[in-house]
């Protein structure tokens, strides 16, 4: 589907979007799932119970460690993020997000239940991501899917 050669293009980006919490959205995680433990008790839902403290303490696991910056690259093999090379082959399109201040292209899989990539980038580098992107993939509109919004919404 190459039509013609680009050069690669490398940039590093954070692996995921720093969400900035304050006291309130600590305190509102712990009354949540102070609530939910208190429902677990009381219908004996043990399963539930443990469900709800690993849940906590993935969430502020994941808050507390700082993202990994990832150096990327787009050439003529396909996507490298980091030592992992994905074959533009796999992948049927791609499309661009902006969520705030922040840009990403979104490779849609061939796939039917394959993962999508979504790789950050400055927007300085924009113009020449989205045309190596385009010389291989064809473009579609994405959007950001209902668990992505509630994400978003939950600042996690």
């Amino acid at each position: 589907m190459a039509k013609t050669s680009l050069p690669p293009v490398s940039w590093e980006a954070e692996e995921y979007i720093v969400r900035d919490h304050d006291v309130i959205w600590y305190i509102g995680l712990f009354i949540v799932a102070i609530a939910l433990g208190a429902l677990a008790v009381l219908y004996q839902g043990w399963t539930f119970l443990t469900l709800i403290i690993l849940s906590v303490i993935t969430i502020l696991v994941s808050n507390l460690r700082p993202p990994r910056k990832i150096r990327y690259t787009l050439d003529n093999k396909g996507l490298k993020e980091g030592t992992r090379l994905h074959k533009y082959d796999e992948f049927r399109a791609f499309g661009i997000l902006k969520e705030g201040n922040h840009y990403s292209a979104v490779l849609i899989p061939k796939k039917r239940f394959g993962l999508s990539v979504k790789i950050y980038f400055p927007e300085g580098s924009g113009e020449a991501i989205v045309d190596n992107l385009g010389n291989r993939l064809p473009m579609e509109e994405v959007k950001l899917d209902v668990l992505d919004k509630i994400v978003n919404f939950l600042r996690i």
